[in-house]
């Protein structure tokens, strides 16, 4: 990188704000954690500075366009939900640790029966001995159509496929989608920049 530009810190001595340009070829298109490997890891890495600290992170309009991106917006999900002129309605289902299956599943649906539109996992809701993954999927996709028949509404659930490897998680993933639950999540910042593009392009090459 280059550093074009170094400006005094208001009011502290002995500190600077540094600019600092990167080739936009030094990094592999598409790819966060090679992005944050260079830019972050390397500079931290540097070192003859006693103490660094990153205040902002540019990204050019040239290196963002190589990034998939959502595959739609708003309005799909209001297509998709039948649902125009209003918020959507949507809750984390509580308590998020201690329920069984089955009664995680019932919450579900009373949620989606009184007049939400969906509702969603906790980010620690994964596949402990109280709950097992499968069976929360189970539970839930039953409560999910439960819900859409009595309500003749379209409903929907974040199902939390976060899991200790990344082969699991896609596996998860895969499960949901035989359940026909439309709606996924995990936990990025735990689970990884990489795991994150993995099942966004799951997500997208599978509907």
């Amino acid at each position: 990188g280059r550093c074009y530009d170094v400006e005094p810190v208001a009011g502290e001595e002995d500190s600077f704000f540094a600019y600092v340009a990167y080739p936009i070829d030094l990094f592999e298109e598409g790819s966060v954690t090679n992005l944050l490997t260079s830019v972050v890891g390397n500079v931290f890495g540097f070192k003859a500075l006693r103490a660094l600290r990153l205040e902002d992170l540019r990204i050019s309009k040239a290196y963002a366009k190589t990034f998939f991106g959502p595959p739609h917006g708003i309005q799909v999900e209001r297509d998709k939900l039948n649902k125009y002129g209003r918020a959507f309605l949507g809750c984390t289902i509580k308590p998020k640790l201690g329920l069984s299956a089955k009664n995680y599943g019932r919450a579900c649906y009373e949620c989606l029966r009184g007049g939400l539109d969906f509702t969603k996992d906790d980010e620690n809701v994964n596949s402990q001995p109280f709950m097992r993954w499968r069976d929360r999927f189970a539970f839930v996709a039953e409560a999910l159509y439960k819900a859409q028949a009595e309500t003749g509404e379209v409903k929907g659930h974040y199902l939390n496929a976060t899991a200790p490897t990344s082969e699991t998680m896609l596996y998860r993933a895969q499960v949901a989608r035989e359940f026909g639950v439309p709606i996924i999540m995990h936990d990025y910042l735990t689970g990884g920049y990489t795991s994150n593009t993995s099942l966004a392009n799951y997500c997208r090459n599978n509907g």
